[in-house]
C-alpha cells in the first residue's frame, strides 16, 4: 500500500500556509492542511508542540488572547475566516468547539442545548423543545436525560455532561466540530461512548480532534496529522501513520520513544 499523503480536493476546511504567532513567538509554521467533509482527523503530538493552537486557529478562538496574530489563510468552504467582514461570533457557529474538561451552563439540561438556538434568536417554545430533543438524541443523550430534562445540567456524570456539551454544540447545526482532548478527564467507559459517537456525528459533520491517546486516534480517525515544535511534520491516512510513517519522528513518537 501506497503511503503518500491523500490528495483533497474538495476540503470543506482548508488551512494555507498558516504562521501563528504569541507575540513575538512563533506558535506554528507554515502549516497546509486540508480536512474532508464527513470525516474524523486526529491532531497527534507532544505536549507543547502547537496542535490546539492549530485547533483554535479553525474558529479564531485565538482571537480573544491578546497579542496573537496569524498568517495564512483558513479557507471554510472556500472563504476565508479571517477575512475582515467575518463575524468570529457568527463563525463558532458553523465552527463549534467541544473543550478538554467538560464545561456545562449552570442551569437545565434543556437550557444548556437551547441557549445556542436563543441567542441565534430562535423563541418558539415548540422549535426548541425539537432541536433540544434532536440534539441531545444525536448526541446519545436523550434516553437518559428526557425525564430530567429541567434539572441541573451539573447533576449529570462527568461523561454525561461532555456528551451534553456536544448536543449543545451541534444545537446550532455547525459544518465542523472541533474537538481538544474531549476524553482526557473521562474514565474508559465514557472515552468509548465518545468514540462510538464521534463515528455517528461524523454523518452529518466534518470532525477535527486533538489527542494523545495513541490508540484513540487510531480508533476514531480516518487522517492524522502529526505535530511537532509548531511544525505539522506528517499527513496521511491514520491506517498509513501508524504503520508505515514515512518520517522518522513520526515513528519514533507512535512508537513511545518520546513525547
Amino acid at each position: 500500500m501506497s503511503a503518500s499523503p491523500p490528495v483533497i480536493v474538495n476540503a470543506k476546511i482548508a488551512a494555507e500556509h498558516v504562521n501563528f504567532y504569541y507575540g513575538d513567538k512563533q506558535a506554528l509554521r507554515e502549516i497546509n492542511l486540508r480536512f474532508l467533509p464527513n470525516t474524523t482527523t486526529a491532531l497527534i503530538g507532544p505536549s507543547g508542540c502547537g496542535k490546539s493552537t492549530f485547533l483554535r486557529c479553525l474558529n479564531r478562538m485565538n482571537d480573544l488572547i491578546d497579542g496573537t496574530r496569524l498568517e495564512g489563510q483558513v479557507m471554510l468552504d472556500g472563504k476565508d475566516i479571517y477575512h475582515e467582514d467575518v463575524d468570529p461570533v457568527e463563525l463558532r457557529k458553523e465552527v463549534g468547539m467541544v473543550f478538554q474538561k467538560a464545561n456545562p451552563f449552570p442551569m437545565s439540561i434543556f437550557d444548556n442545548v437551547a441557549y445556542g438556538p436563543k441567542i441565534h434568536g430562535i423563541r418558539d417554545a415548540g422549535v426548541l423543545g425539537d432541536i433540544v430533543e434532536q440534539s441531545l438524541t444525536k448526541a446519545a443523550l436523550w434516553s437518559e436525560v428526557k425525564d430530567k430534562l429541567r434539572e441541573s445540567a451539573l447533576s449529570l456524570s462527568g461523561g454525561q455532561q461532555q456528551r451534553l456539551c456536544i448536543a449543545r454544540t451541534i444545537a446550532v447545526k455547525p459544518k465542523i466540530i472541533l474537538m481538544d482532548e474531549p476524553c482526557s478527564a473521562l474514565d474508559p467507559n465514557a472515552t468509548l461512548r465518545i468514540e462510538k459517537l464521534m463515528e455517528e456525528l461524523k454523518q452529518d459533520f466534518t470532525i477535527i480532534i486533538v489527542t494523545h491517546n495513541m490508540e484513540q486516534a487510531k480508533r476514531a480517525s480516518e487522517f492524522t496529522a502529526f505535530f511537532l515544535l509548531g511544525e505539522m511534520v506528517e499527513y496521511n491516512t491514520t491506517q498509513n501513520i501508524f504503520l508505515s510513517p514515512q518520517d522518522e519522528r513520526t515513528e519514533a513518537y507512535i512508537t513511545g520513544r518520546f513525547g
